[in-house]
């Protein structure tokens, strides 16, 4: 039996996403992710806010740039993915991303001045290599 990698997320935007073109044409987008959750303690109301760090690629990450801006609420579908690189000082470190693969913008239809509301599902993508497939390469 496989496994299971999904991940479902609502949240806000904690950045403008950031977009970079990769060769072969290839975009990539990412932004940090705010989700939050309140519990009583004591008594009391806590907010405890977890930070994820969001990546989308090729046509889901020119729809994201487009459309996605810092404060914005959205739902995410996607997968983790765990991996490392060098620091400045050749250290090697591990990051964990979620790959998304596709989104929802959520809120009040005026908090997108005329913007389409859904957008991104994997049929929809454009992309520069015919693939349908939200996977980097």
């Amino acid at each position: 039996m496989s496994g299971i990698n999904k991940v479902i997320l609502v949240g806000h935007l904690g950045k403008d996403p950031e977009v970079r073109i990769l060769e072969g044409g290839v975009s990539v987008t990412s932004f940090p992710l705010a989700t939050s959750e309140t519990f009583n303690k004591d008594g009391r109301k806590v907010e405890q806010t977890e930070w994820h760090n969001i990546v989308m690629w090729r046509g889901l990450a020119d729809m994201a740039a487009k459309f996605l801006q810092k404060g914005k609420l959205v739902y995410i579908e996607g997968k983790l993915r765990t991996r490392s690189f060098e620091d400045k000082e050749g250290i090697k470190k591990y990051t964990t991303e979620v790959v998304a693969e596709n989104f929802t913008m959520l809120g009040r239809k005026s908090d997108f001045d005329g913007d389409i509301r859904s957008i991104a599902k994997p049929e929809d993508q454009l992309y520069t290599d015919g693939e349908a497939s939200s996977q980097p390469y």
